[in-house]
């Protein structure tokens, strides 16, 4: 288990939406310092947050990430985007675009933090996942989420001799600028985080924030036209 108390927590994309929600919330649980990332450092407006500048799909970034922030002990991995580019006729760029900044970032991300957590005593990793690493739906970023699903998977494998623990996050739409144009309920993006920090310092492997993520978890092992109700007809 992880507590915050006293912690050194980075969260990418930390300056607005979900991420300033999990700087807020790491705050209140205690956490000594909090490293806010953003492509533009200047848009992190947290009164207390450190801010740093990260483009998640840069190696050398990255890298200058993890060497100005060598006292950090949880990294929360939630920088992403959302194209949603279909695969029969999108284009193929955007596709890799996607991946770039929703599994590759995150993996970069992980592989220059993971010595830096092991140098701190050994730490913690979330991962913010989707509802849709589960459904397929919507191209290029459900394909994109579900390789991250699967990365987490092997990390915590990976990681668990470093003394490194992962969670991974699973929600649908939150109430964030990526989900501005949909019109369906919607997560409060601070009672997000803080199921999510929650799963950090119970030491869960996965955290379910909603009842639509738990369903579609629940409905993995039917057969596909339970989740896909068009296959049946």
């Amino acid at each position: 288990m992880t507590s915050l108390e006293g912690a050194v927590v980075l969260v990418t994309g930390g300056s607005r939406g979900l991420g300033r929600a999990f700087v807020d919330a790491a705050f209140d649980r205690g956490a000594a310092k909090v490293y806010a990332t953003a492509r533009d450092p200047r848009t992190v407006t947290h009164p207390r947050a450190i801010p740093l500048a990260l483009e998640v799909t840069d190696p050398a970034a990255v890298a200058a990430a993890a060497a100005a922030a060598g006292d950090v002990t949880i990294v929360v991995n939630n920088a992403g985007g959302y194209l949603g580019v279909p695969f029969l006729d999108g284009d193929l760029a955007d596709v890799r675009r996607e991946f770039e900044t929703n599994f590759y970032g995150p993996l970069l991300v992980t592989r220059a933090f993971a010595p830096v957590l092991a140098a701190n005593g050994g730490g913690h990793l979330l991962n913010v996942a989707s509802v849709l690493s589960w459904y397929a739906q919507g191209g290029s970023y459900a394909a994109s989420k579900a390789a991250l699903w699967s990365l987490t998977q092997s990390l915590r494998a990976e990681l668990r001799p470093r003394g490194i623990a992962v969670t991974a996050l699973h929600v649908g739409y939150i109430d964030t600028d990526m989900a501005a144009n949909v019109d369906a309920p919607k997560a409060d993006p601070r009672v997000v985080a803080d199921l999510a920090l929650d799963g950090v310092e119970a030491g869960a492997f996965e955290v379910l924030a909603d009842d639509t993520t738990r369903h579609v978890k629940a409905a993995l092992s039917a057969d596909p036209s339970v989740l896909y109700p068009e296959l049946a007809a």
